[in-house]
């Protein structure tokens, strides 16, 4: 099984990127998912699909892509199981971070050149 798909931004998928990556219906992916009315954070179940943690309920359910590999190798038995995050497009943060860490390079590289010729 091989899957690519989009995912968050921090790297996690949903509900519809685990449907393609493990080749179930949707509804068959909320039966997988280890989830409690009553709990917002149920324990672990190796026997589940564990989503991240989540802060309150109306928050979606999210899993890491190692989560969705250990459940589809060890649960449903899938041999091989590939899952491949491709990046999303970056974002207006995301740019504006890398352009404050390319100035931070180059304040350092400034500081270091001065602190040498004292």
């Amino acid at each position: 099984m091989q899957s690519s798909f989009g995912a968050t931004p921090d790297g996690l998928l949903d509900i519809e990127a685990v449907q393609k990556a493990i080749n179930r219906s949707r509804a068959s992916v909320y039966r997988y998912v280890n989830s409690d009315r009553q709990q917002l954070n149920p324990p672990y179940d190796p026997r589940k699909l564990n989503p991240e943690l989540r802060t309150d309920h109306r928050d979606p359910l999210l899993f890491h892509p190692n989560e969705v590999a250990r459940f589809a190798r060890d649960v449903l038995k899938i041999r091989q199981v590939t899952v491949e995050v491709l990046n999303a497009p970056p974002t207006q943060t995301q740019e504006l971070l890398t352009e404050i860490l390319a100035e931070l390079r180059q304040l350092r590289q400034l500081y270091e050149s001065q602190v040498q010729h004292k």
